[in-house]
């Protein structure tokens, strides 16, 4: 297989990821304050685990310590080895699921959501982290992240029927989750999920742009801090249109 194809792609960048992580103190207080936000829709959930699928470094535990890390590839730092396609959990016994930056890498997100959905408890959640592609996200993201923003190829949302969860390929679209829950793109059937859409969020997240991301140079100066969070305040009165992050939360209905 093409190794630019090859899902162990994905494990490359993650271990990449972690050796630029921990030289980086400015953006690991910037996803520490990202999983706060995601935290704060952790609230009033029914009985089950919180899963988060994907983990990568594991980053979830500095704000939500009691979760289950998982992902594709068994590294030491996390809980399980799970594929969000064909997860080890049986019916209505999860409470949640978290997907930080792991939506865009779904490239048959229909299938994914069915598989949550099975298990995931009535009136549990799926937190869903994302680029938004407005101003911020599609000017820096797009011109400076090695991930393509994907505008260009239609959505795949079911799989096909002989698709086989165990072979998996290197898939990236970071503007897939903005298309589907922002501009509702007719061929995204997000309607027959079965899911509830029960809030979108928009951030500009200026402060974790100016870090440069894992691999970019950081253009954060701790000296301009306060000046650098007052901006990102002021540009959150118009979130939407300079967005770069977005949070939507989707809900099992109850019985």
């Amino acid at each position: 297989m093409n190794k630019k194809n090859s899902i162990d792609q994905h494990n490359e960048e993650i271990h990449e990821n972690l050796r630029h992580w921990n030289k980086k103190p400015q953006l690991q207080a910037e996803y520490k304050r990202f999983y706060q936000r995601i935290a704060s829709k952790l609230d009033n959930l029914p009985q089950g685990d919180v899963l988060e699928c994907g983990s990568g470094i594991g980053n979830i535990k500095t704000a939500f310590p009691q979760a289950i890390t998982s992902d594709l590839f068994p590294n030491p730092w996390l809980d399980r080895q799970e594929n969000i396609y064909k997860l080890n959990f049986a019916d209505n016994s999860l409470s949640a699921v978290v997907l930080f930056d792991v939506f865009h890498h779904l490239q048959f997100p229909g299938n994914a959501l069915k598989e949550l959905y099975r298990t995931v408890n009535h009136c549990g959640r799926v937190i869903i982290f994302e680029p938004s592609m407005g101003l911020f996200g599609r000017m820096v993201l797009g011109l400076f992240h090695h991930e393509p923003l994907g505008f260009s190829k239609p959505i795949s949302w079911s799989a096909p029927a002989d698709f086989d969860p165990g072979a998996t390929k290197y898939y990236a679209a970071q503007g897939n989750a903005w298309r589907i829950f922002d501009a509702k793109e007719k061929n995204a059937e997000l309607g027959d999920s079965g899911w509830l859409v029960k809030e979108i969020s928009y951030f500009p997240a200026l402060a974790w742009l100016l870090t440069g991301g894992f691999r970019g140079p950081s253009l954060y100066p701790a000296s301009l801090k306060f000046m650098i969070k007052f901006m990102d305040r002021a540009l959150s009165l118009s979130s939407r249109f300079f967005s770069a992050r977005m949070i939507v939360v989707l809900e099992k209905p109850s019985r």
